[in-house]
């Protein structure tokens, strides 16, 4: 891994000199407090990158595939002489943040995962990480994935497995894996990953934090090593909602406040398809944060929404399957990477993701032109109106159910499948069974922690809004997690 580590007495002596907190403390802020401390004076952006840096320590859980701790400490020291001289502060200004390696990066690698592209530099910032930065944000590191983002593990054969936040031998869930695990271990306040099917939640989901997929074309796309256009997008992970909502406004221009809703005028469809064989502890923890929302006075209403998800079925391997062939070779054409898709699928170390690119994107089964635009012109805009009509006509506010059936697994023996109630269960369509249907549909999607395993892992809660319904999702975010427990940081 590319790794510039900040001597240790320079982190020693940073930590000692911070007044009011100890190492701990000040790692386990989040964005909107750092933000704060920072501007307020009771705390140094050098201090939390030092901090950081120590606590981050030589990475055993493959979190970063680039650590730039000297970047971070030059953009800290810049970012308390402003403070210092009094200049205009953005709302990020000196939070440090990681970004998923599939997000260019000016003056870092952004490798995506994988071999080919491990010595391309790119000469600008993607778009949605611009923002971040020009609101203040410190870019600490660049973070592990599953390999060109194809997978829910993160077990990356070129990179290594990035380890659980909660469990250095359960896998972070993926493809955002090394942004999940980051900032569930204290690692960073948030940051940034990306979802085509699952990428940003299922990862928040088993970390413990929280993760927002935005409704597809909120943000920017350009920058971003793409699987799909019809289904890519940048997500925020972070700790708390707020946080979510802070990104999310510095993202996309919106300068209107989110507080939380008054859940007792909400609505939430319980998808019944959606809750079905979940794992036993999953399904502990997902009735009881349903009775917690009903005290609260929620309106729970059971709604079917099995027509849309067979619909969604159908069309969601052919769109990314088909449309990666396209999308990854202009990408590379463009970029000046210097390469062909060709010469990244010929690089791919990791198993799972060799045989998709040999088989189903250049192979004999690859999909079809025809197969493609049926799935595009007939089925997605069902699976759109379905939802559509759903939220309407039983005024639903958004539709709730686990983010996904089962907590994180096994690294050793998970990348093909899973034990689900006695049976074995294949890894990728298990985990992506529940955050999947949304993506195809375009539509937000929000998981946050409701609680821990008896084995200590965690379990998310996903919201799924209609189209266009982001800031009022994070209204029902804020509300909801008030509502439930907060859970235990990782020992």
């Amino acid at each position: 891994m590319t790794r510039l580590i900040l001597p240790g007495l320079l982190a020693a002596a940073a930590l000692l000199s911070a007044p009011a907190a100890t190492a701990q403390d000040i790692t386990d802020l989040t964005a909107a407090e750092a933000a704060k401390a920072i501007a307020d004076k009771k705390l140094t952006a050098a201090e939390l990158v030092n901090a950081l840096i120590a606590k981050t320590g030589d990475d055993p859980g493959n979190v970063y595939i680039s650590f730039d701790s000297e970047g971070a400490a030059t953009a800290a020291a810049a970012a308390d002489e402003r403070v210092a001289a009094g200049d205009g502060l953005g709302p990020l200004h000196g939070v440090p943040i990681v970004v998923k390696d599939n997000i260019a990066s000016q003056g870092l690698p952004t490798t995506g995962g994988t071999p080919a592209l491990k010595s391309w530099i790119p000469a600008e910032d993607a778009p949605v990480l611009a923002r971040l930065r020009d609101a203040g944000a410190i870019l600490i590191g660049k973070t592990n994935l599953h390999e060109l983002a194809f997978g829910i593990t993160s077990n990356n054969a070129a990179f290594g497995a990035v380890a659980n936040a909660y469990d250095p031998g359960r896998f972070a869930g993926g493809s955002s894996g090394g942004t999940g695990a980051a900032i569930g271990a204290r690692l960073a306040p948030a940051g940034l990953g990306t979802d085509t099917g699952g990428s940003v939640r299922i990862p928040a989901a088993l970390n413990g934090v929280s993760g927002l997929r935005p409704t597809v074309g909120r943000y920017p796309a350009g920058g971003i090593i793409p699987i799909s256009a019809t289904r890519d997008t940048a997500g925020p992970i972070a700790r708390s909602v707020a946080d979510l909502a802070l990104f999310d406004a510095v993202i996309t221009g919106t300068s209107d406040d989110v507080t939380a809703a008054d859940l007792t005028a909400v609505r939430l469809g319980v998808p019944t398809v959606l809750t079905e064989n979940l794992s036993p502890e999953t399904e502990r923890l997902f009735r009881e944060a349903l009775v917690t929302l009903e005290k609260a006075g929620v309106t729970l209403v059971d709604v079917d929404i099995s027509s849309e998800l067979d619909l969604a079925a159908k069309a969601g391997f052919p769109i990314a399957l088909w449309e990666v062939k396209r999308d990854l070779a202009a990408f590379l054409k463009s970029s000046g990477s210097g390469l062909t898709l060709q010469d990244v699928a010929a690089g791919v170390a990791s198993p799972d993701v060799k045989f998709v690119f040999e088989n189903l994107v250049l192979g004999d089964q690859a999909i079809p032109d025809d197969v493609y635009a049926a799935a595009m012109t007939d089925l997605r805009p069902l699976v759109q109106s379905g939802y559509a009509e759903v939220f309407a006509e039983n005024r639903l506010d958004a539709l709730v159910f686990p983010t996904t059936p089962l907590a994180a697994q096994p690294i050793s023996g998970s990348d093909m499948t899973v034990s689900l109630n006695g049976e074995d269960v294949p890894t990728f369509q298990t985990f992506i069974r529940n955050t999947d249907p949304g993506s195809i549909a375009g539509i937000p999607g929000l998981s946050l922690p409701i609680g821990l395993t008896a084995d200590g892992l965690p379990v998310g809660l996903e919201l799924d809004g209609p189209a266009f319904s982001d800031r009022h999702l994070l209204a029902l975010g804020l509300a909801i997690e008030a509502a439930l427990p907060k859970i235990r940081a990782p020992k």
